[in-house]
């Protein structure tokens, strides 16, 4: 074992630990990728069960699926995958997949339609976190012999009604999607439990890596796939350390000891501006971070009064100071790399505008309170907000707490302005219409909680209908115009102040090309990089 591989088989790191021993420390192998990352979060490996990010970045590298995005060019869409092509049937209700032929699993099985039925019907039966994807469509543990059926090269998923081709495969593109090699799950089946257990800590795909091991807390490792059907990775092995601490990540990317650090700090983004061998690599994730006000209060439901409080946020302002480039003006619900994602950013700072507005509305001040969790940039920005609204007689009260608190009285309709981030659930633009722009019950009894537009009590107009109309439109580029007029109604109408679309800044190696994290649609891919 290299002076590297010890030191790199040990437990996470500490600044200090490493200040006092830089002589041990050599560059990376030139075939190995070692990123530096926060993996707390994975709890599981089964792609019918996993619902976080760490854990997603992992299976990526892992499982094919039926259709895939090209790291390298995501604008370009979803494209083929384990499925070479397909066809829709007249009615808009089925899709059926020709499967690529001479594929196989790391195990050496090949990949046929028989194992896509088993992955899409096992995520179907064991209705974890993620399956709603799936059950969306109207997929049913009585249905899915019927819906979700294999006969020989061919797969076939009829849904329950006619919706738009781009939404169903948009959502086969996610991890529940994953292609799993039947025989060797069912191999460690255990009680019926469809290899479950098993498959939360192992791993049964044909992608550009397998799992070698994952440890808690610590590490996970993958080794590259010599068969796989797109040619084998360039990096041979692929380390993911679990490093908390942005200093320690600076430090390691600093001395070549690792390849990506992904969770620095404004101010260690900003100390590593000229460090030899370092870039930065930026790219737009999919958190939006929003203000929201309640329609309950009467003031709040007069449109000039919701576009007043609009010019009264300092969108420049906090994008150019504290936010220190990790967030980026974004006026609209679906993320820039989204399906139907538009520019158009209408509002600015205008504190004459906002007080002539609140005239015509005949309001002449407001005593109001915003709900904001105890993180620093919500803070910070809910203070900017209490600055700009007071310019226009707006008294902005700022009440602090945990997430779980200030989350309980927004799901209650408690808060008159809520102050937070969203995070689409797929890489469609339903997921973000169906909470933001649509509301088909917006009274109490009905407690939609888990739609946006219903915490803060608004009705949505005819959003509603618009966005039921957009998410069954199968011609692609209508349906993209579709997206276009919703945004451009939402951003006149509604009680949301969309401020910000996330930045992710990695310090990588300068050697290091074609990693990506994924944008907002996807997960990190290591099957591109080069050194």
């Amino acid at each position: 074992m290299t002076t590297f591989a010890r030191l790199l088989s040990g437990a996470a790191l500490s600044a200090t630990f490493i200040a006092t021993a830089p002589a041990l420390w050599a560059e990376t192998p030139a075939n190995m990728l070692v990123v530096a990352n926060r993996i707390d979060d994975i709890t599981t490996l089964d792609p019918a069960e996993n619902f976080e990010f760490a854990g997603g970045d992992v299976l990526r590298n892992v499982y094919g699926r039926l259709v895939n995005f090209d790291p390298l060019d995501y604008e370009a869409g979803y494209q083929p995958d384990l499925a070479e092509s397909w066809e829709v049937s007249e009615d808009g209700r089925s899709i059926t997949f020709t499967m690529r032929e001479g594929v196989t699993f790391t195990s050496g099985n090949p990949v046929t339609a028989e194992d896509a039925e088993f992955s899409l019907r096992r995520a179907v039966l064991l209705n974890l976190t993620p399956s709603f994807l799936l059950t969306q469509f109207g997929f049913t543990p009585e249905n899915i012999e019927e819906t979700i059926r294999a006969e020989g090269n061919m797969l076939t998923v009829t849904t329950d009604k006619a919706y738009a081709t781009s939404f169903v495969l948009n959502c086969l593109t996610a991890t529940i999607g994953s292609i799993l090699d039947k025989k060797t799950v069912m191999a460690h089946e255990v009680d019926g439990d469809m290899g479950h257990d098993w498959l939360k800590t192992h791993a049964a795909g044909s992608a550009a890596y397998s799992l070698v091991a994952w440890k808690p807390n610590e590490s996970v490792t993958l080794q590259a796939n010599p068969d796989f059907y797109q040619g084998a990775p360039a990096m041979k092995r692929v380390i993911v350390r679990h490093i908390t601490e942005s200093a320690t990540q600076r430090l390691l990317l600093e001395r070549g000891d690792i390849d990506v650090a992904r969770n620095l700090n404004p101010q260690d983004v900003q100390g590593l501006d000229g460090a030899e061998g370092v870039r930065i690599h930026e790219e737009l994730k999919g958190y939006l971070m929003y203000a929201s006000f309640n329609q309950k209060i009467p003031e709040l439901q007069d449109p000039k009064v919701l576009e007043a409080l609009k010019h009264l946020v300092d969108y420049e302002g906090m994008a150019n100071s504290f936010l220190k480039g990790q967030w980026t003006i974004q006026q609209n619900f679906l993320p820039q790399t989204y399906l139907g994602a538009v520019r158009d950013n209408p509002f600015s700072l205008d504190v004459g505008k906002a007080k002539e507005l609140l005239a015509e509305a005949g309001v002449d001040g407001l005593d109001l309170t915003i709900g904001v969790r105890d993180v620093q940039e919500r803070m910070e920005i809910a203070q900017s907000m209490q600055n700009t609204f007071a310019q226009a007689g707006i008294k902005l009260n700022i009440e602090v707490g945990t997430g779980k608190q200030i989350l309980a009285k927004y799901r209650a309709r408690d808060l008159d302005v809520y102050l937070g981030t969203w995070g689409p659930d797929y890489p469609d633009p339903q997921t973000n219409a169906s909470t933001f722009a649509y509301n088909p019950d917006n009274s109490e009894e009905a407690q939609n909680a888990g739609i946006l537009a219903w915490r803060n009590s608004w009705d949505a107009d005819d959003l509603t209908e618009m966005t039921d109309a957009a998410v069954t439109e199968r011609d692609t580029a209508k349906r993209v115009e579709m997206y276009h007029e919703i945004q451009a109604r939402f951003r006149e109408t509604s009680p949301f102040a969309i401020m910000f679309q996330n930045i992710e800044q990695d310090g990588i190696r300068d050697t290091v090309q074609g990693f990506t994290t994924g944008q907002a649609i996807a997960d990190a891919s290591y099957w591109k990089v080069t050194k």
